[in-house]
């Protein structure tokens, strides 16, 4: 199932109980984590089959990504953490690397992966963390700011990061006042940037070498023009994540935000 079919199961009335702010950025989590559909206590789960169809998928990927664990964990026993820590902006101690992700406190060590102290419950989590280490680091950010557009082979992915990230994050912060989404954002490790095209602009650490960027503009009903929201990466972002990854980090920089704003 996709995000709209989804969202023609709810009541599309945002009401907010499903722990998201909008039916959309629910169905959007849906499709992107495979989290419970009965979080939303109004979905209409006629048609079974379907539903059943949708989580056998679920669980086949999720199987696969955890084959791609187990391999990629396979391979970290030929890292150098030692010459690979200050190019990540990683510390080193007692041979584990520890980093930041989203405000959250990593562990990576040739045995386990921790996030706050706890194990990840995706699998991808995991890919991604392996895939910043095994990046090997690259060029430092320099603050050139571009859009995925802009990377090779993104014409797919643009689409899926409007989908999963920037139409979320623009139901998220639109209605809020803008103290509570920097208070939230901060939470994430995210601080204001400088802007004066847009209501509101958020540089992210998302991981040590790997800023993201969140611009938002409010809606004007006056004009006509909705709430929308933007992602920009440093030109060299795809030196420390392959573009899977890379847009994997921006559904995660989206869900991050709804858990922080929503549960302040």
């Amino acid at each position: 199932m996709n995000p709209l079919e989804i969202v023609a199961r709810t009541p599309k009335s945002n009401c907010g109980e499903c722990g998201f702010p909008a039916c959309l950025a629910f169905a959007a989590a849906v499709c992107a984590t495979g989290i419970d559909l009965r979080k939303c206590p109004y979905i209409d789960l006629e048609g079974l089959a379907v539903k059943a169809a949708g989580v056998a998928l679920e669980d086949a990927a999720r199987q696969r990504d955890l084959v791609v664990v187990a391999h990629l964990k396979g391979k970290i026993a030929e890292v150098d953490f030692t010459s690979l820590a200050p190019r990540l902006g990683a510390e080193l101690e007692s041979g584990t690397l520890l980093f930041s992700y989203l405000g959250q406190q990593v562990a990576l060590s040739k045995e386990t992966i921790l996030i706050d102290g706890a194990e990840p419950e995706d699998p991808r989590d995991r890919i991604l963390l392996y895939n910043y280490v095994f990046s090997g680091g690259g060029r430092r950010p320099d603050g050139e700011w571009i859009g995925m557009e802009s990377m090779p082979n993104s014409i797919s992915k643009v689409r899926t990061l409007a989908t999963y990230c920037e139409e979320p994050i623009a139901g998220l912060f639109g209605g809020r006042e803008i103290a509570e989404v920097t208070a939230g954002a901060g939470r994430a490790g995210g601080k204001p940037f400088p802007d004066a095209s847009a209501s509101l602009d958020l540089l992210f650490a998302v991981l040590p070498r790997l800023p993201q960027r969140v611009l938002f503009w409010a809606e004007e009903p006056e004009d006509g023009f909705p709430a929308k929201a933007k992602v920009l990466y440093d030109h060299h972002a795809l030196d420390y994540l392959d573009i899977e990854s890379l847009l994997f980090s921006s559904e995660r920089l989206a869900e991050r935000l709804a858990v922080l704003l929503l549960n302040p």
